[in-house]
């Protein structure tokens, strides 16, 4: 029940910052905002749950480098069994002509909840997302991540999960 109500919350949310967008569209757009819902540790069937999220980056931060182009993110998620993950990282950018190769890297603190006991509070979450530009300023993209606290706690099972992502350019 609660979790019906934050996505519809979310949804009228997202498409209140799209209206907003359009009216403010510029070619100096510096902040992305993703939105994503997907599933969390879909590979262990007793604690998958469903999960919603949201990422911000800020543009004016992003540096061409050796790497590729990198920039700060933060974001969090929480998943329908209360369990919710803060994190702040980088990512990298790889574009192919309308595609959009991004992999992350994020510490991050995670609360269990009533879900999945990750073994610490201290987790790190690696991730490839791909996505489609849509238009000037949105996309539509799927992601897959893994979170572990790297044997930080006294048990380290990870968590496996994937989601689908819309973003927006302001």
């Amino acid at each position: 029940m609660y979790l019906r109500k934050f996505i519809i919350n979310l949804l009228f949310i997202l498409l209140s910052f799209s209206s907003i967008a359009e009216e403010r569209i510029s070619n100096n757009q510096n902040t992305e905002l993703s939105f994503f819902t997907g599933t969390f540790d879909f590979s262990d069937d007793g604690k998958k749950s469903t999960l919603i999220g949201f990422q911000h980056q800020n543009e004016n931060l992003n540096r061409d480098t050796f790497f590729g182009n990198l920039s700060p993110i933060t974001g969090g998620l929480i998943t329908a069994d209360n369990a919710g993950y803060f994190y702040t990282g980088v990512q990298a950018q790889y574009k192919i002509g309308g595609l959009n190769f991004t992999p992350s890297f994020t510490p991050g603190l995670y609360h269990e909840g009533d879900g999945k006991d990750l073994g610490h509070v201290i987790e790190f979450k690696t991730e490839l997302q791909i996505s489609l530009n849509t238009s000037g300023n949105s996309q539509f993209g799927f992601s897959y991540n893994h979170i572990s606290n790297a044997s930080l706690g006294d048990k380290n099972p990870g968590a496996n999960s994937y989601m689908f992502n819309f973003f927006k350019s302001f």
